[in-house]
């Protein structure tokens, strides 16, 4: 008796069933069957509510299964109140028997539909929790704070009785389910939130990328417009000089050459001659360096210098404006060595000089043909002037050096400096053709 009264005690602490009784063991199991149900819901519960990274839809899933399993039951009804936890979804799920998901409004019973809507429409508060008939139905509310939320509702079969600690585990679930949807809501949030700050962040480095490279381009563009302006001021005064230089010291030049012509062939004294011979040098060589400086003003700095371009722009710079100056090139360009380009050049300036000198044109032609094995520059004009009367002038000028056709000799010499030849004849317009036939490749006379 002693022995007993030692022992059962002991018995009722680890399993509180006494050990006196008939059915000590049947109890000890079901006690035992219980717990190890109540331990697997709660190991269930827990695996599902840590699931709300992957949002509300596969909360919702695993709490609902979780239930189904845990009650062996054949309707399992999980809905939401309309308007209550916006961010949920889905707003109900119904699970039939074997835990499989029935949307088909026909194939679902009407008490449990009938459960469904009239969770959505708020009918249930927060005492409602419904144990109903031989223990095979249960509802218990889901609530955040004081406010129901939504509910479960379970439905077993008559195999399978709900207890007290059945409806426990319900109750722990609900709890946690409506905690697990709030925190789901927040991580969803949040991660909204944090892709929205990504993206506006790469969007406002891109922004300060793309402004940083416009201000460089606008700090770029500011400084090229205002070099270009300063650049435009000084070529518009260039051409402001150059301009006052042709129309009118140039012509005044040219003019007193004329007179200084025209007097010279009144005068009969050797001695008064040669001082005009010399007064018409010094004329002519002011209006070639005014020529020069006047194309070196007008000369764009960051323009074409080819021989072409040169030519081009010769009439609008040296010629008298009762002069017409036709320029044509033909044959394919071919580069020349500077120094070749500026003696044809000078060629031509000096052409015309003579032209606008002696020869009283009204018109003059410069033509410069690029040819297979050679380039040929003729100037020709419809003046006064003869081939016969130049050559027997240029022979006296050889032998006594004089004003008179100083140009023409320039010209000659410069032909030959470049390997070429100097002809001169009729010009199909009436007066002289000067041409200069220059074979390629020129090399370099400097």
């Amino acid at each position: 008796m002693t022995e007993v009264a030692r022992v059962t005690p002991d018995l009722h602490a680890l399993t509180g069933i006494r050990s006196g009784k008939p059915s000590f063991y049947p109890e000890y199991r079901h006690s035992a069957e219980g717990l190890r149900r109540v331990i697997h819901a709660l190991d269930r519960i827990s695996a599902a509510l840590v699931r709300t990274h992957e949002g509300s839809e596969a909360l919702v899933r695993a709490v609902v299964a979780a239930a189904a399993d845990h009650l062996t039951a054949r309707w399992v009804v999980f809905a939401l109140v309309d308007g209550q936890m916006p961010d949920a979804h889905p707003r109900h799920l119904v699970l039939g028997p074997g835990g499989v998901e029935i949307t088909d409004r026909d194939r679902i019973p009407e008490e449990v539909w009938s459960h469904v809507e009239r969770i959505r429409a708020a009918e249930f508060t927060a005492a409602d929790h419904v144990h109903g008939s031989r223990d095979q139905h249960v509802h218990v509310p889901i609530t955040s704070g004081c406010t129901v939320v939504g509910s479960f509702a379970v439905w077993t079969g008559t195999e399978r009785e709900i207890d007290a600690t059945d409806e426990s585990v319900l109750r722990i679930l609900a709890g946690q389910t409506a905690a697990a949807l709030q925190n789901c809501a927040l991580y969803q949030r949040g991660e909204a939130l944090l892709r929205r700050s990504e993206r506006l962040r790469e969007q406002a480095r891109k922004q300060a990328e793309d402004l940083a490279e416009r201000n460089s381009q606008l700090q770029a563009a500011q400084e090229e417009l205002f070099a270009a302006r300063q650049h435009q001021v000084l070529v518009d005064e260039r051409h402001r000089i150059a301009r006052e230089l042709h129309d009118s010291v140039t012509q005044f030049v040219l003019s007193a050459g004329m007179q200084i012509e025209l007097c010279r062939t009144e005068l009969t004294d050797p001695a008064l001659i040669e001082r005009l011979d010399t007064a018409k040098e010094l004329t002519r060589r002011a209006v070639e360096q005014l020529r020069s400086a006047i194309y070196a003003l007008s000369d764009d700095e960051h323009g074409e210098k080819t021989l072409p371009a040169m030519l081009e722009r010769l009439p609008d710079v040296h010629m008298p404006e009762d002069l017409r100056v036709d320029v044509r090139i033909g044959g394919n360009p071919v580069p020349l060595p500077a120094q070749a380009e500026q003696s044809l050049f000078r060629v031509a300036g000096e052409a015309l000089f003579n032209t606008a000198v002696h020869a009283e044109a009204t018109r003059a032609e410069v033509r410069l043909v690029y040819r297979r094995d050679r380039v040929v520059l003729t100037i020709a004009d419809d003046g006064r002037g003869r081939p016969e009367d130049v050559r027997r002038s240029m022979r006296a000028a050889a032998r006594a050096p004089s004003g008179e056709h100083r140009g023409m000799a320039n010209i000659q010499a410069r032909a030959r400096e470049l390997g070429g030849t100097l002809t001169l004849s009729k010009s199909r317009l009436g007066g002289l053709q000067v041409q200069v036939s220059v074979p390629l490749p020129v090399e370099d006379p400097s």
